[in-house]
């Protein structure tokens, strides 16, 4: 069996993010491609979440010791007969990021950390608003979607695999354009039950209020600026779940892989060495809307569920993952529940299994095998452990209870 074939792509993409709004711009797409001689290629798409670039979650090199376990699910699929895209939207990775090359753009809560470097002190952002929204990015995955199934051979619906925040992208993307994709895969997904309905704000009785110009920047302490910015120090002391899933010096591993999608970012911060840097996680501020639980449920024209019936829907999450799953008190929309999410599935065609010990970052953890085979098994079969629909806990011993 031979090697999956690695391409790399620039997708061509007109913007619409208010920032850089109808430039040109370049998406750039990585490809694993492991279909076989004389076999249909069947593929998929992987899309990052709020803060971790894609190929830093998707695609993390094998461990340089040479032990077994795999932090690329994406050469993991693509080993499995998968032709597997991996895509950064803009503001993420490899891809453009306007305005954010401006330190001083970034959430001025959080500019300690570019404090000597590259800021002489804190500064008010020069541009004092979000980066993107909803808008912006669904159209950025569906210029990827269509560059996909424009390509020979590939002209059949996608299986996407969504980790964190992106399931606010993929899932109404999926909600709208259900020709478009196969299966919906989200991975410790992010989704706040009474989220934002539209890019109209709400008053708090939930009446819609006047259209907003976008970008939408009030409050100002949480849209009025494009950038949030993460040190290393938080990237690797902030991971959830049980530390005894995690190898040693994956964390680092992660960070490096983080650093080595932004030239610009992992030159900010403290100066280690001459000419070596800590580096900063960049990421962009986004205003979301249209993810939550009277949307999850749409039905198409005819009276047909699209989420676990049009497009089956699999969950897989972590039992340890607090990102995923806010404290009851947190105000809304950023309370998250990814149970939320799966009861508001209507359809028939849904499955969720919750991993015993896992946090929120599995694909960094021993559990990503279990998290890839639990993959292979669900686009092969439209099962994983001989279930279809229903929600269950996996423990340590790979044992299923469950989950009512």
């Amino acid at each position: 069996m031979s090697a999956p074939i690695l391409r790399e792509h620039k997708v061509p993409h007109r913007s619409k993010i208010p920032a850089n709004f109808d430039a040109q711009v370049e998406l750039p797409v990585r490809e694993y491609d492991g279909t076989r001689s004389n076999q249909t290629p069947r593929t998929v798409l992987m899309l990052h979440g709020r803060s971790t670039p894609a190929l830093a979650g998707f695609d993390l090199a094998p461990v340089p010791d040479g032990r077994a376990t795999r932090y690329s699910w994406a050469q993991e699929l693509a080993d499995d007969g998968y032709d597997v895209f991996i895509m950064d939207l803009q503001g993420s990775g490899r891809s453009p990021r306007p305005r954010m090359d401006e330190a001083n753009n970034a959430n001025p809560a959080q500019q300690d950390l570019l404090v000597p470097n590259p800021l002489p002190a804190p500064l008010a952002p020069t541009y004092p608003h979000q980066l993107g929204n909803s808008e912006s990015e669904w159209a950025e995955l569906d210029t990827v979607v269509k560059y996909i199934r424009s390509r020979p051979g590939k002209d059949r619906p996608i299986r996407f695999v969504g980790w964190s925040l992106a399931a606010a992208i993929m899932g109404p993307y999926t909600l709208r354009n259900p020709d478009n994709v196969e299966s919906l895969l989200l991975l410790a997904p992010v989704f706040p039950p009474k989220g934002r309905w539209s890019e109209k704000p709400d008053d708090p009785f939930g009446r819609p209020q006047a259209a907003q110009t976008l970008p939408v920047s009030l409050p100002a302490a949480q849209f009025g600026f494009p950038m949030f910015v993460g040190g290393r120090t938080g990237f690797i002391t902030g991971m959830e779940g049980d530390p005894a899933l995690r190898e040693p010096g994956i964390q680092a591993r992660a960070w490096q892989a983080c650093m080595d999608s932004d030239p610009v970012g992992s030159k900010w911060g403290p100066e280690i060495t001459p000419g070596v840097y800590e580096g900063v996680l960049r990421y962009r501020n986004t205003y979301w809307w249209g993810w939550n639980d009277r949307t999850v449920p749409y039905e198409n024209p005819v009276g047909t569920k699209v989420l676990g019936n049009r497009v089956p829907v699999l969950i897989v999450t972590g039992e340890l993952d607090r990102t995923a799953n806010s404290p009851a008190a947190f105000p809304d929309p950023v309370r998250f529940s990814v149970r939320a999410l799966y009861d508001a599935v209507k359809g028939p065609e849904k499955l969720m299994f919750c991993l015993a010990g896992a946090g929120h970052s599995l694909v960094w953890e021993v559990t990503a095998k279990t998290v890839h085979h639990i993959s292979k098994q669900w686009f092969k079969n439209g099962k994983v452990y001989g279930h279809k629909t229903g929600s269950y806990f996996r423990d340590s011993f790979g044992e299923l209870t469950e989950l009512v």
